[in-house]
């Protein structure tokens, strides 16, 4: 005991001392955010492993009686487990029911403790009989129901093992290769090659639901759009191109809008001009976007989107007075300034059109005005060439569009949204590395629309793709599929555990 306490004890003194040294000591240069992320998580792993070894020196100071014997704390930041989770329960009656002195002992009450447990993923065979029928009083024939309808025609995998990998993949940024290593594990053996093979299948049934959206999308009368780099191999050569993934955000949640929100992904090869128009067509209506030269096209009176009222993102403008730095006075200043107009659409969100709309007019406008008054005095005689100065000549350039909130109260003041839904995108990007052709970004995008839309809409991915994938490949290019769109969803399994879904299967 001596000996196993002394080394718990070199343990956690060694512990402690990484983490002050994580914590407090010098930097030689500035870590990255992912960087900076994984110290911050492997300090909490540390701290969870001192916390272990010091409940192992108490729990045997206890046990030879050194110290009385203390209640155990439950974790500083236990969660609340979700209602919809099978509960089962075990009982711990005593060693005896019987008292000290010879009564029955008997039940005033109880502790309750939940604990979050698990099933480890294992697959399984689904065996599909299809008895074949004769009758004995004549030679009618041989009667047997037709084979049901499959992703992979005669193939292995069943839809819900197809959504399986796709969220996977896609969701969980888990490339093909390491789930091929997860299906050896438990002696199944899955090549890559089938794997994409199952992946690309997929993807095709669902694609005319990903169309869809792209036509509910430009229907709508506001959207967020953004865009980010993505590396796709360039054929032939060995090496990566730059490639740019587009999103397409409808979100009217912060005004209290009736319409369900979506986010749609879109691959091009370029950012430009051309390829914004491509994506957007000749939509009509309000564009939240940055100030990037490639929507300078819309709004334009002589243009097919004449229609369009661009609005600009404030926390584009924000970020260029961060980027000044903390020691330029008039930079802090013009930070200040901004923080008051978003504390006033922090009191208004979720309030109507109308009302945010009264408000802006009322409160936020002079500031506004103030602030417009105030660049168009000092940018003079801030030094040219600055980032301070740069950022005053980009806001009073664009002037009309980052104004724009103030007479439309659905109008948002940033284009966060968008950029919120760039972020899964820059996830798959650090694992994958980049995509293996042009086609695979396209798959990728089609993919993400499903997984973000069911994350928007508070649906689990996976239960959303293995239902729809298996209902979807019943019908006919001719057949409707509103009910399988993200938004218009019901799930046909509600409501029963996974228990009773596997007797359903075992018994079909």
């Amino acid at each position: 005991m001596l000996l196993a306490e002394r080394a718990r004890a070199a343990r956690l003194e060694q512990i402690l001392k990484l983490i002050n040294r994580t914590t407090f000591g010098k930097r030689s240069e500035k870590l990255s955010a992912d960087q900076l992320a994984l110290a911050l998580e492997d300090q909490a792993v540390a701290l969870g492993e001192a916390q272990g070894l010091q409940d192992k020196t108490d729990e045997e100071t206890e046990r030879h009686g050194l110290v009385p014997r203390k209640r155990r704390s439950a974790d500083t930041q236990r969660a609340s487990l979700p209602a919809h989770l099978p509960r089962f329960e075990v009982v711990i009656e005593p060693d005896s029911l019987e008292c000290a002195c010879g009564g029955a002992l008997h039940k005033i009450g109880e502790d309750r403790a939940e604990r979050l447990d698990i099933i480890p993923a294992q697959h399984r065979v689904m065996v599909t009989i299809r008895p074949r029928y004769a009758c004995r009083c004549c030679t009618d024939g041989v009667h047997q129901a037709p084979a049901p309808e499959r992703v992979v025609p005669g193939g292995l995998p069943t839809e819900a093992l197809i959504a399986d990998v796709l969220i996977n993949k896609y969701c969980d940024h888990l490339p093909l290769y390491r789930q091929s290593k997860i299906f050896a594990r438990q002696g199944i053996e899955i090549s890559r090659a089938t794997l994409a093979n199952w992946v690309g299948r997929g993807i095709a049934a669902l694609q005319p639901i990903v169309d869809r959206m792209r036509v509910d999308a430009l229907a709508r009368s506001r959207l967020f759009v953004d865009e980010t780099t993505v590396k796709v191999l360039a054929p032939g050569t060995g090496k990566t191109k730059t490639g740019y993934m587009w999103v397409i955000v409808c979100d009217d949640r912060a005004h209290g809008g009736a319409d369900p929100p979506l986010a749609l992904y879109t691959y091009m090869p370029g950012r430009g001009a051309m390829w914004a128009r491509q994506l957007l067509g000749a939509y009509q209506g309000i564009l939240q976007v940055d100030a990037w030269q490639a929507y300078d096209q819309f709004g334009k009176d002589d243009r097919a989107n004449a229609g369009v009222w661009k609005s600009y993102c404030w926390a584009h403008l924000r970020r260029k007075f961060v980027d000044a730095g903390s020691d330029a006075p008039i930079a802090q200043d013009a930070l200040q300034r901004i923080a008051r107009i978003y504390g006033i659409e922090k009191d208004i969100r979720g309030r109507p059109p109308e009302e945010r709309l009264a408000v802006r007019q009322e409160r936020s406008r002079p500031l506004v005005e103030q602030l417009h008054a105030w660049f168009t005095a000092i940018s003079p005689r801030v030094m040219a060439g600055s980032a301070t100065s740069d950022a005053m000549k980009y806001a009073l350039k664009r002037w009309a569009g980052f104004t724009r909130f103030l007479d439309d109260g659905r109008i948002e003041l940033d284009n966060n949204s968008a950029e919120r839904a760039i972020r899964p995108v820059t996830l798959q990007r650090k694992n994958a590395l980049f995509a293996g052709h042009q086609l695979g970004a396209e798959n990728w995008a089609a993919i993400a629309s499903l997984v973000e839309t069911c994350k928007m809409l508070d649906l689990e991915p996976y239960a959303y793709l293995s239902d729809v994938l298996a209902r979807i490949i019943t019908r006919s290019d001719t057949d409707p599929i509103d009910d399988l769109l993200p938004y218009n969803w019901v799930n046909t399994n509600a409501g029963q555990t996974m228990f009773e879904m596997s007797n359903i299967v075992t018994a079909a």
